[in-house]
């Protein structure tokens, strides 16, 4: 059996004196979405800032490719492949849509991602692209985020609550987008609230609840049962 691209082993998240996770493990393979679910709180932002360099687990480790990366900086990171779609898109306001994504391409990894290949992946992207970040609505400011990862070319691609705050027909529209970036050999976490978009595009499906694993299978084989149980806790 092949190596998974990412091995979370049970690592322990901390705010200070505050924990946020506990032992959490995970595992995604070449080519996979994962999703992570789980209602505010449990933990789902952190282990992604964790994977991301944001925050280095005081206990575990977190391997990419087999190299251990649970203590390396974020632009360390981004070097190894690995790219994080923040929650809230975190444009710069003060630079235009285009700058906002060149900005993305600064670790100059070598891929298939170029701002023609994103501007073909989202259009409006190029009708805007000389327009202050500012002016985007917020589904398009979150195409916007998406692409500026994808600019670094990784080789997994970390998507934080990529459906908040956004109407159902742009939620539709951003998922719909999803295969054509695995089609290019990307992996994929995707941390959602909202259970049947997680559960329709992914393979696997991790919830957590109050920072520990409380459920984990394959998402065609989980039943809704089981879900509320892991999400809510009852």
């Amino acid at each position: 059996m092949a190596s998974p691209l990412l091995d979370v082993r049970a690592i322990d998240a901390f705010y200070g004196d505050f924990q946020a996770l506990f032992g959490v493990s995970l595992r995604v393979n070449a080519g996979e979405v994962v999703a992570v679910i789980g209602a505010n709180g449990a933990g789902k932002s952190t282990l992604l800032k964790t994977i991301a360099g944001l925050m280095h687990p005081r206990g575990g480790d977190v391997l990419f490719g087999g190299e251990a990366i649970g203590n390396a900086a974020a632009f360390d990171v981004v070097r190894h492949g690995i790219a994080l779609v923040p929650e809230g898109r975190r444009l710069f306001p003060s630079l235009t849509v285009e700058e906002n994504l060149l900005i993305g391409g600064q670790s100059r990894r070598p891929g298939p991602w170029t701002l023609q290949r994103i501007y073909d992946l989202f259009p409006i992207l190029a009708e805007r692209r000389h327009l202050p970040s500012t002016s985007l609505s917020g589904g398009q400011q979150q195409m916007a985020a998406i692409g500026r990862a994808l600019m670094s070319n990784p080789r997994l691609l970390l998507c934080d609550e990529i459906s908040l705050g956004l109407a159902p027909i742009i939620v539709r529209e951003i998922y719909a987008r999803l295969p054509k970036i695995v089609a290019e050999g990307l992996s994929l976490i995707i941390v959602e609230q909202d259970i049947a978009q997680a559960l329709k595009a992914s393979a696997q499906v991790y919830c957590l609840q109050e920072g520990r694993i409380a459920l984990q299978g394959a998402a065609r084989e989980l039943t809704r049962e089981s879900i509320s149980a892991a999400y809510f806790g009852v």
